[in-house]
């Protein structure tokens, strides 16, 4: 048994994978395990925030964080999607819970504990990046699967392949567990890595993501890594070099949780077989349409959202590059829901606990 105490790897093992492209998924069900936290998004500052001034931000967006961003991009994208995580019996717990529920998440695997406070993570979107402090409390329970990559149990990460096929990772930012040889090693039970530039290069300490992406493809996994505004790139174990996508350029209005959300489309792109090129490029059109709003997790775009971006595509080579959207959009259609972004309010807070168990 091992206890949960700080942000750690968000996995997800999905336990269908498409034999035969196709325009949409598969059918089954993806499984998203690791911590939720409570978000809290200033953006629209009038400068960067300094020691003993004040700065007034022009938004905020509140909305569930940690892998709670990609239960609900995934959700989003019409998949079935079940989370195993652990909220407290709180104010904002009981906020994050009926959240999920209503996005369509299926919490039967998470549980609900008291003597325990929500996590809770403030971020200041500014100059295209962004800045977290974070508050959590060492969990009060112990929880097999909520764990991070770098403390789990080597024999529950080799079993993940007795119940899910196919087992993606990523990683939030732990600099000591990051550079250690333990976590290289884990890497052999994940079929699927998804490390932004940062991560990856902590992981490695190469210069170059390329050199990075290497280094960790080495390993066994497909290593995809998340780049910004320079797109993404992917290197499959024993290729001479990496696959690049670049970005979908978009005004960025904040940057927060547009990994997790890239995480939710390169999962959705290999469920429905496509190749790895078309995944990185849906992939980075997920994480774009998420940076135009405040917020992670209700910033991630519905199919109502990727539809009116292909309806008002002109330039013809992002056509070419985009022209498989045609086929889910069309022939078919997955639910085209209007989605409900983040917003400065937690009126009838009380009311959120109503349905939770």
């Amino acid at each position: 048994m091992t206890q949960v105490a700080g942000v750690g790897a968000e996995l997800c093992d999905c336990e269908a994978l498409a034999a035969e492209s196709g325009p949409g998924p598969a059918p089954g069900r993806v499984h998203v395990i690791g911590p939720v936290c409570f978000d809290l998004v200033f953006s629209g500052l009038s400068g960067p925030p300094r020691p003993g001034t004040e700065v007034r931000a022009a938004y905020l967006g509140i909305s569930p964080g940690g892998v709670a961003n990609v239960a609900i991009a995934l959700a989003r994208l019409g998949l079935d999607v079940a989370l195993s995580a652990v909220f407290a019996d709180d104010s904002f717990g009981h906020y994050l819970w009926s959240s999920l529920l209503d996005e369509g998440v299926d919490l039967a695997y998470s549980v609900q504990v008291t003597g325990w406070n929500t996590p809770v993570t403030s971020s200041v979107a500014f100059a295209r990046e962004r800045e977290m402090v974070s508050y959590e409390e060492v969990l009060p329970v112990t929880a097999e699967s909520l764990v991070s990559l770098a403390h789990a149990d080597p024999a529950w990460l080799a079993g993940l392949h007795g119940v899910a096929p196919l087992v993606f990772a990523d990683v939030a930012w732990d600099d000591e567990h990051l550079a250690s040889s333990r976590f290289l090693e884990d890497l052999a039970a994940v079929d699927v890595f998804m490390p932004n530039a940062a991560e990856a290069l902590a992981c490695t300490r190469c210069e170059t993501i390329e050199q990075a992406a290497a280094k960790l493809a080495s390993g066994g996994p497909l290593v995809v890594v998340k780049d910004g505004a320079a797109g993404s790139l992917a290197m499959a174990p024993g290729a001479s070099e990496a696959l690049r996508a670049p970005a979908v350029v978009v005004d960025a209005l904040d940057t927060t949780g547009a990994g997790d959300v890239f995480d939710a489309g390169f999962v959705y792109g290999s469920l429905a077989g496509w190749p790895v090129a078309q995944c990185l490029r849906f992939a980075n059109l997920c994480a774009s349409e998420s940076v135009k709003l405040i917020g992670g997790s209700l910033a991630a775009p519905c199919w109502h959202d990727l539809a009116a971006f292909w309806d008002k595509l002109d330039d013809e080579e992002l056509r070419q590059d985009f022209s498989f959207l045609n086929a889910v959009i069309h022939n078919a259609p997955p639910r085209r829901r209007e989605c409900r972004r983040s917003y400065p309010s937690l009126e009838r807070l009380e009311a959120w606990g109503a349905g939770a168990h």
